[in-house]
């Protein structure tokens, strides 16, 4: 078992007694870790910026929910997730969503185009996909979660987290295909 570093148990003290430097140092050192999971759940860096502040504070106002047989890191982690899918259910649950009996099975990328693409570049094409998509892709693909668990998360139904996963790997198959072949730029940069 992991037990935390004095440094994190005595922020995540001090953080839960309200001391604000103590919250401003966690925020500091965990915000790299912390943005870069949120920038998956998210349409753009703004909104990505707003999920790691809301995590934060809910990281800050439940501090004594933390035990210390989990790496602070996956008891972060999580709490950014799940802040993640509490943004997408506040503010875009009803888009993009498909039924079942529109997917269609995909077969996976060719090995061989993921292999010339860097993380950063995986990332940016994966941020291309449309929210409902990019969600169910990145909890499934990414972060390990069953179709049951996201169906559950997003209040979908498990078919139409199956349906929109699928849709996904289309999308991202078509997106690499084009990258591949030269026929959109990098945006970022």
């Amino acid at each position: 078992m992991t037990v935390p570093s004095p440094d994190i148990a005595g922020l995540l003290q001090e953080c839960q007694n309200g001391n604000r430097r103590s919250q401003e140092q966690l925020y500091r050192q965990f915000y790299g870790y912390a943005m870069g999971i949120c920038l998956r759940y998210s349409h753009n860096r703004d909104e990505a910026v707003e999920i790691v502040n809301d995590g934060f504070m809910k990281v800050f106002t439940r501090a004594n929910l933390y035990r210390s047989e989990v790496p602070f890191k996956l008891w972060l982690r999580r709490i950014m997730i799940n802040t993640a899918l509490d943004y997408y259910r506040q503010n875009l649950k009803h888009r993009y969503h498909e039924d079942i009996e529109q997917a269609v099975q995909i077969p996976d990328v060719d090995a061989s185009a993921l292999d010339q693409l860097s993380h950063e570049e995986l990332m940016e094409v994966v941020q291309m996909l449309t929210p409902a998509y990019r969600m169910v892709f990145n909890l499934y693909a990414i972060d390990g979660y069953t179709h049951e668990e996201i169906a559950s998360q997003l209040n979908i139904s498990v078919g139409t987290s199956k349906s929109n996963l699928a849709r996904a790997r289309e999308q991202l198959k078509n997106l690499l295909n084009r990258r591949c072949h030269g026929e959109f730029a990098r945006t970022s940069r």
